[in-house]
């Protein structure tokens, strides 16, 4: 493969190395800095590559590398005091836990590429999702708002919110709704479709939420989730494709409620 058709290769994945680093940081910049810090590692050694036939996999192991040989620490010059309240969480859990459970949940690997991905074994690739499934989503219960125009869709996703022992606060269809829900019933966190039914923007409707309330996590919903990671600023931390799965919900909400972990949640 020419260097060309490599930076080309890595181009196509590397959205998705972003957002698997940010939710594994809960940080847009401290998740960027180590998927910097990989393509790096790369452009400066090719051999990093070398053993998988699988770009995203060996990308994804590059990564894994350094932020194992990192000793996984989490820049907090620029995190907000929420920020570091849940790294100090993180200190608790399972070593490696998260990593599987999102690699699993947000980036749908299986557990033998897992397994590539951590250097451990299937096995135990696997036993360290169940464990993070565990830990975290007993972790704290909260208040959530769902914005997302498909009914269908919304009384799924409300559905699987209140089986976690999460309280919906509603369901908005459109930007103005959004905003009357807030104002009604602050949430803890939001689950937020991107387009909503009366043509406005999901992420307008979450900006000015965040802009009035203030640093609340948002996970969002897309079909099209390149679309939202293009390194521009502002972008999610928490990001899920559609059509999704129960799982994968159920992991973004945990995720997002741990790192939110402080005011105004039940521990």
């Amino acid at each position: 493969m020419t260097a060309a058709d490599l930076a080309q290769s890595i181009g196509r994945e590397l959205p998705f190395l972003r957002r698997y680093a940010r939710a594994l940081t809960g940080s847009q910049s401290a998740g960027d800095n180590y998927a910097a810090a990989t393509l790096e590692a790369i452009l400066t050694d090719r051999s990093v590559l070398d053993g998988e036939d699988d770009l995203r996999i060996a990308l994804f192991k590059t990564f894994h590398a350094i932020w194992q040989s990192s000793g996984q620490p989490v820049e907090e010059a620029d995190m907000s005091a929420r920020e570091r309240r849940a790294q100090d969480h993180l200190r608790g859990l399972t070593p490696n836990s998260r990593e599987a459970l999102l690699l699993r949940t947000i980036e749908e690997l299986r557990s033998d590429q897992i397994a590539r991905v951590m250097q451990v074994e299937p096995a135990e690739a696997e036993e360290l999702v169940q464990i993070a499934l565990s830990e975290m989503g007993s972790s704290l219960r909260g208040r959530v708002m769902v914005i997302e125009d498909e009914m269908i869709i919304a009384m799924d996703l409300k559905g699987i919110v209140q089986a976690m022992g999460h309280e919906v606060t509603g369901v908005a269809r459109t930007h103005t709704a959004a905003i009357e829900l807030a104002g009604k019933h602050r949430p803890d966190l939001i689950l937020a479709d991107i387009q909503l039914a009366d043509g406005s923007s999901g992420v307008d409707a979450v900006n000015e939420l965040l802009g009035s309330m203030g640093d609340i996590p948002v996970i969002f919903i897309t079909a099209f989730p390149e679309r939202l990671l293009t390194g521009d600023r502002p972008e999610p931390a928490f990001l899920i494709s559609k059509p999704y799965s129960e799982e994968q919900v159920r992991s973004a909400v945990s995720q997002a409620m741990f790192f939110a972990s402080t005011e105004g949640l039940e521990a």
